[in-house]
């Protein structure tokens, strides 16, 4: 403790002389004026939430003690309080769930008529809609995200997900292959513990498919939640079933035998391990990480571009695997957007993420925040210009101001690694091929966005560009009929929308 704390003071200090000695070094008049409101408290009521103590496995439809006895407490980053413990899944466990899976795909859910698949899929859809208020409540609780993400974004497009590939479960012999694979693992991350459990298990199921989940070790709630709504829609016994726990859980689900394919979503270090562990007999789908460029032209729209940066890397805290964290502005216009920047920072407001009128809550995991610090830390030993919004944190809890980083060189860490927090790195350039060179300079190959009134020049520069999924004009725009994934070490293999669909296929 005596040494974390040490630790802890020694970045305090760090960003502390960075802010007051003011590295910063455009300086250009006011060009917006905010005018300062004082929000009163909007808490969302959570009291009618009633939580069990502890909260089993999730095998062969029901939930059952793990073997080993032991339970895991599961945090709310926004002040440290356990919520609840949650069961934790070895071996016995894996082999217990994957014959519950392989039962249930052999004797009927693979023979199960599609139309009578998708009224199952249906059914939870419109049951995640009914609880859609407990579900964002509890998301926010035990991942820190603010309750305006959850309610308006992380809920409803879970839903849509499950309500998108009913519709596609009687129409499967309309595409080339149409044959289920089996038992399939499925591992997800903390990020977007409920909406990347939808990912993965709707499409999985609406092509006949049973399902091994393993939460993120931090973020397992909701997925038992989602378990819970699995038994009220009345889903045959083992076609889903969730274990949560840690990396060594998850190892046991990548190598077993009996399961065919292994989806995975989260870091691209892991992603490489799952890759190497999984076997050539497996079928592999992987989204990982990203450093994800953001491409303003001097023609661009540049209010409706910062507030895209905004909503880039600052939505849920960062912590979006194509957030994006990489600006790249055109030399021209740099003072204009880094003020403006500079200016909308200043309206973000940091608290409580059950407040409505929070916009940014806090850092998932004592470990994330002791990562984004260090990046932090790195560049400021680099002497980068850095600017933070000044404000007062909770005394509880993890948390990290939105911050960026100006006149960082391509070839830093900190403009090549995913940093996975509320950090920007601003690199300018001066013309489109010296845009695209930069952008590409990075082992990810995730998402981009481009800024430009250009027709022509943006379908140049999206073609030059080495990433799965662009935005033109706008960034983070999602929707269940659209695919997602990249390529190079972000991964391969998509999410969404009918590509999505065919990973689930044979």
């Amino acid at each position: 403790m005596i040494n974390q704390n040490k630790e802890e003071n020694k970045i305090e200090t760090l960003i502390s002389r960075a802010i007051e000695t003011k590295p910063y070094p455009l300086e250009v008049p006011e060009l917006q004026f905010f005018q300062k409101w004082d929000y009163s408290i909007s808490l969302e009521d959570s009291s009618f939430i009633k939580l069990k103590d502890s909260y089993d496995l999730f095998i062969g439809g029901k939930f059952v003690k793990p073997s080993s006895g032991k339970y895991f407490p599961t945090i709310n980053p926004s002040n440290e309080e356990v919520i609840t413990h949650i069961a934790y899944a070895t071996e016995e466990d894996v082999n217990k769930a994957v014959q519950a899976a392989q039962k249930a795909y052999e004797k009927y859910w693979s023979k199960t008529k599609p139309k009578d698949r998708a009224k199952y899929l249906f059914k939870i859809a419109r049951i995640i809609q009914e609880r859609s208020r407990e579900l964002a409540i509890l998301e926010t609780m035990d991942n820190g995200k603010p309750i305006r993400e959850t309610r308006d974004f992380d809920v409803p497009q879970t839903a849509q997900h499950f309500f998108y590939y009913a519709g596609w479960a009687d129409k499967l012999h309309y595409l080339p292959r149409s044959s289920p694979i089996g038992v399939v693992g499925q591992i997800i991350p903390w990020n977007f513990p409920l909406l990347m459990a939808a990912w993965k298990i709707a499409p999985a199921l609406a092509c006949g498919n049973t399902v091994i989940l393993k939460p993120a070790e931090t973020t397992p709630l909701t997925a038992l939640i989602l378990a819970e709504i699995i038994q009220e829609a009345g889903l045959p016994d083992g076609v889903v079933n969730i274990l949560p726990g840690d990396g060594y859980t998850g190892s046991l689900i990548v190598k077993h035998p009996e399961i065919k394919k292994i989806a995975f979503t989260g870091s691209t270090e892991v992603g490489k391990y799952i890759l190497k562990q999984a076997g050539r007999d497996k079928k592999i789908t992987l989204e990982l990480g990203g450093k994800n460029p953001l491409i303003i032209f001097e023609d661009a729209p540049i209010d409706q571009a910062v507030e895209a940066i905004i909503k880039g890397i600052y939505f849920n805290q960062g912590h979006v695997c194509c957030a994006g964290s990489k600006l790249l502005v055109q030399e021209s216009i740099l003072p204009t957007v880094i003020q403006k920047l500079k200016d909308r920072i200043k309206t973000i407001r940091i608290g409580n993420p059950l407040d409505k009128n929070t916009d940014m809550g806090a850092i998932n995991s004592l470990q994330q925040l002791q990562k984004i610090k260090g990046y932090v830390e790195i560049g400021l030993k680099e002497g980068y210009p850095f600017y933070q919004k000044e404000c007062k944190l909770p005394e509880k809890g993890y948390w990290f101001p939105p911050s960026f980083f100006t006149n960082v060189p391509i070839n830093s860490p900190i403009a090549r690694e995913e940093i996975f927090g509320p950090v920007l790195t601003i690199i300018t350039f001066r013309d489109p091929e010296e845009a695209c060179q930069k952008a590409n300079n990075t082992p990810y190959g995730l998402a981009a966005g481009v800024w430009t009134n250009n027709p022509s020049r943006l379908m140049y520069v999206s073609k030059k560009i080495k990433a799965g999924v662009i935005w033109a004009n706008t960034y983070n725009q999602f929707d269940p009929s659209s695919p997602f994934g990249g390529y190079k070490e972000s991964g391969f293999g998509r999410e969404g929308g009918l590509h999505g669909l065919l990973e689930y296929l044979q």
